[in-house]
């Protein structure tokens, strides 16, 4: 699968002086790394040190939640059959309150039509509050879904994995590299290549997210996800790629394909921070908002 980069980033990748020393076994992560004990020092070229490459993006969590907040960008992208389907989402996040909003457009049919509006979402800890989702539903009511209770976790049935989560997947980096230097929006990020292990990630993760990504690990039969992640000199994330592989297990699905029905279907999972500290105030609805009947298909 290739997925294009938003925002018209120049690839202005700097000298890569590091040296790749194998790859995972069906993932193709680098390991190996050049890389120092903290972000602004940290150089292409420097004393080899895996070790602490994955330290600065096992922090990163760390690092956004300092930072207050921000807005995102997310998009989710699958590729089967031929066919490419494609989930973006704009919103805003306050991670110290671990609480955001996304608006997610859904993709458009064969012939470029909408078959169905926006739908928004409200992240929370360990809760999902979609608006505008199925078929038979108030168009003033959420839907309140327990991400504990979804197989994956929410990384990636909800239409984007959520910017907390995504950060917090990188307390399970077991291996990775830097890169290169490369220009994103005016400014100048770092940019970093390895491994993840879901799995690894749900023993250290932070309270509300531990929940969703030890479903995630028991729900994925490969936790192991290869990303790029992006930081500037603050060792604040600017972007990070994920390459699931999900099944008819991990997303509730029973695709044809295989013995069992079910078959290994590569998800791309892209989320971006950006203009730091902006409001982004988030308030979650009351009980009586929330919608308790049968949830149907999405309207067209």
């Amino acid at each position: 699968m290739v997925v294009q980069r938003r925002g018209g980033r120049r690839r202005a990748r700097a000298v890569a002086g590091c040296v790749a020393g194998g790859l995972l076994a069906g993932l193709l992560a680098t390991v190996g790394g050049c890389s120092s004990q903290t972000v602004a020092d940290q150089r292409p070229g420097d004393a080899p040190g895996a070790a602490a490459a994955v330290a600065v993006l096992q922090q990163a969590a760390d690092v956004l939640v300092s930072s207050g907040s921000s807005r995102v960008r997310t998009t989710l992208e699958t590729a089967t059959g031929g066919t490419r389907v494609s989930i973006e989402g704009r919103g805003a996040y306050d991670f110290e309150q671990r609480r955001g909003r996304l608006r997610l457009a859904l993709p458009r049919d064969a012939t470029g039509a909408a078959e169905h509006g926006p739908i928004t979402e409200l992240l929370a800890p360990g809760a999902l509050f979609m608006r505008n989702r199925g078929a038979g539903i108030p168009s003033d009511k959420w839907v309140r879904v327990d991400t504990a209770g979804i197989p994956d976790g929410n990384l990636v049935t909800g239409g984007a994995t959520d910017p907390l989560t995504a950060a917090e997947l990188l307390r399970g980096v077991r291996r990775a590299s830097l890169v290169g230097e490369e220009g994103a929006g005016g400014a100048l990020v770092r940019h970093y290549r390895g491994t993840t292990d879901i799995g690894r990630a749900a023993r250290v993760a932070s309270h509300g997210v531990r929940g969703p990504l030890r479903a995630a690990a028991k729900g994925f039969t490969v936790p192991l996800v290869p990303f790029d992640a992006y930081l500037d000199g603050l060792g604040r994330l600017r972007e990070v790629r994920h390459r699931f592989t999900v099944t008819g297990r991990a997303s509730g699905a029973r695709p044809a394909g295989s013995a069992d029905g079910r078959r290994a279907v590569g998800v791309a999972s892209t989320t971006e921070w950006y203009d730091f500290g902006v409001e982004a105030a988030v308030e979650l609805p009351k009980p009586a908002d929330i919608y308790t009947g049968k949830v149907g298909s999405p309207q067209k």
